[in-house]
């Protein structure tokens, strides 16, 4: 099987990297928009990965493509990827707003083509074996949950003003895996939010600390919260309270998180620096089922059609943060299964 790679930034690289790796991919060929790249990126790698020059010649060579094209490409690389019959894995997001994703929802649809979307804790062992156990009735009725995303460092100041704001960038794999795994629409959101770490964020219009709460369906309760800065290392983790059990992902020895009491854990010299370490096997394993995905062996776990919840939680996120007053959302949003 031969996959391309539109893309090699930092992130089309690591992908490529995990796709190299699989038995089941024969060739790895990388395309990027900036003359030079994919050539400087194949001789650095190596392991069967082969520049090609252009999109078109990547898209009539691959059997899938992974896009990871600067984010405002998306939509039309997605729709190339359409027009050539070529199963895609689109780096999220797929699109800016919502009707833009509305449009291309459908044109997936319409098409009949396999397209995944890179949010990657659908992927990660640990949240697909808690979506498992929550399908499966194990923990009974869902209570509450919890979620906490916050970064080691601040992002590139200069980065900010395209980022989306804080619920578009940082908490929409929040936004995405919590609903996912609840499986009931949400029907309300509050959020608050502030800056504390840097007035960069507010020059941007922008904040650095959120919280935000989503009420569903079924009564069940969300709380998200959301950071910039944490002084000991990158902490993401979801925990989940049901009626006859509580789970949790992302928690063990390198999570960043000193506990006082006296047998409790103290955070690890190797905690925890950033996503492509926490989210490593959920990389790994997203690129192997995009393969299966491709090769007819796997259903897609992460349809287009799923990132318009995800988007409009965010923008109801943003509307709640800057009126300071909870936003009612349409009860008839079909739930995610």
């Amino acid at each position: 099987m031969r996959i391309g790679v539109a893309g090699v930034g930092r992130i089309g690289t690591m992908h490529a990297t995990n796709l190299a790796a699989l038995a089941a991919v024969d060739e790895v060929l990388l395309f990027d928009p900036v003359p030079g790249r994919a050539a400087q990126v194949a001789t650095l790698t190596g392991g069967g990965m082969v520049p090609v020059g252009t999109l078109d010649e990547l898209l009539a060579a691959s059997d899938g493509v992974l896009v990871a094209t600067p984010t405002d490409t998306h939509p039309e690389v997605l729709r190339r990827c359409l027009a050539a019959r070529v199963p895609a894995l689109c780096e999220k997001p797929v699109a800016g707003d919502l009707d833009e994703l509305h449009a291309l929802a459908g044109a997936v649809e319409a098409a009949g083509v396999p397209v995944l979307v890179g949010f990657q804790r659908r992927f990660d062992p640990a949240v697909a074996e808690l979506y498992r156990r929550i399908r499966a009735g194990a923990l009974g009725t869902i209570y509450q949950v919890r979620a906490v995303g916050s970064d080691a460092v601040p992002p590139d100041f200069g980065y900010l003003p395209a980022s989306g704001g804080i619920f578009r960038d940082l908490l929409i794999h929040d936004l995405d895996a919590v609903p996912w795994l609840v499986g009931e629409p949400v029907v309300e959101v509050y959020a608050s939010g502030s800056v504390l770490v840097d007035q960069a964020f507010a020059a941007a219009d922008d904040v650095d600390n959120v919280v935000a709460v989503l009420r569903f369906a079924g009564g069940a309760h969300a709380v998200l919260t959301g950071g910039r800065h944490d002084p000991l290392g990158y902490d993401h983790r979801i925990e989940v309270l049901g009626s006859r059990d509580a789970l949790a992902v992302g928690l063990d020895p390198r999570t960043p998180l000193n506990s006082l009491e006296p047998d409790g854990p103290r955070v690890a010299a190797d905690a925890y620096p950033g996503f492509p370490e926490r989210f490593h096997r959920a990389y790994v394993s997203e690129m192997a089922v995009f393969v299966d995905v491709v090769a007819g062996r796997a259903e897609n776990p992460s349809p287009v059609r799923d990132s318009v919840v995800s988007l409009r939680l965010a923008d109801a996120c943003e509307a709640s943060r800057r009126s300071g007053a909870p936003v009612r959302l349409d009860e008839t949003v079909e739930a995610r299964a």
